[in-house]
């Protein structure tokens, strides 16, 4: 081959070399982070009190998760006590199309967690039992189509993000070390509801192409009444009361989410 025809195909050549290293060290595609949801998201659990009316703190899974991925952009508008309807009229208007990635956390509060547990409490095994069963009817039977509403409203508002779906913990560990407070039967009735309301979130969730988070494995022997609890029982401020701890959101929810999002 001729130098002058040589010369302009060396010349393609290390321009496409040059091209793929590049591309192979581009920087990575900016995260922007939105957390929606209930007291789960906005981490309650982990402080004696809260600088704002959600209850939101840094120790919440959403916090550490942002802190994990060095996100470039980060909100969370999750609020202690919210139900669905809640994250539709006062947190979904926060997302946007920029969004790649938003959490949600949110349901326990409409198949009305606190009431079970007060019930729970005061009601002996037969009125836990009796509490436990019509919080599974309602999740069976009402609360599929309010998630529905939420998970269209959430994808309405942030239409390129991946959106994961992050469930509930069982309180329990059952046989553990508690000699006071619920028998195991009740504690039983509870964790089961949990597990009621988990599956039914997992399948709304895949209704709509989310990624659904189970955290229950990775609280198992971390319940209430084990060796080593991530969540809090009864505790003062009251706000706290089953909800996981410090260790619960770093130890459970995060490494959970993070297996699943990379």
């Amino acid at each position: 081959m001729r130098l002058s025809r040589a010369l302009p195909c060396l010349a393609v050549a290390v321009a496409a070399a040059l091209s793929t290293t590049a591309v192979a060290h581009a920087a990575p595609a900016a995260v922007n982070y939105a957390a929606v949801g209930d007291s789960y998201a906005s981490g309650v659990g982990t402080q004696s009190s809260y600088d704002n009316s959600c209850d939101r703190s840094a120790k919440g899974y959403p916090s550490l998760w942002a802190a994990a991925h060095s996100v470039s952009a980060f909100t969370n508008v999750a609020c202690s006590g919210a139900k669905t309807s809640d994250v539709i009229n006062s947190q979904v208007g926060s997302l946007s199309s920029a969004n790649t990635v938003v959490t949600v956390t949110v349901g326990g509060n409409d198949a009305g967690f606190s009431s079970v547990m007060e019930s729970c409490i005061i009601g002996g095994d037969s009125g836990c039992n009796t509490a436990v069963n019509n919080a599974k009817n309602y999740v069976n039977t009402t609360l599929p189509g309010l998630l529905d509403n939420t998970y269209n409203a959430v994808r309405g508002h942030a239409p390129n993000a991946t959106v994961y779906v992050v469930g509930y913990p069982r309180f329990y560990q059952l046989g553990g070390s508690c000699s006071v407070g619920l028998s195991d039967t009740s504690r039983s009735y509870i964790d089961s509801g949990a597990d009621t309301l988990d599956t039914a979130i997992s399948a709304a969730a895949s209704r709509h192409g989310f990624r659904f988070v189970d955290v229950r494995d990775a609280f198992a022997n971390h319940g209430i009444c084990s060796s080593n609890w991530w969540l809090n029982s009864v505790t003062w401020p009251v706000v706290n009361s089953y909800h996981p701890n410090a260790s619960g959101y770093a130890s459970g929810y995060l490494p959970a989410l993070t297996a699943v999002t990379g």
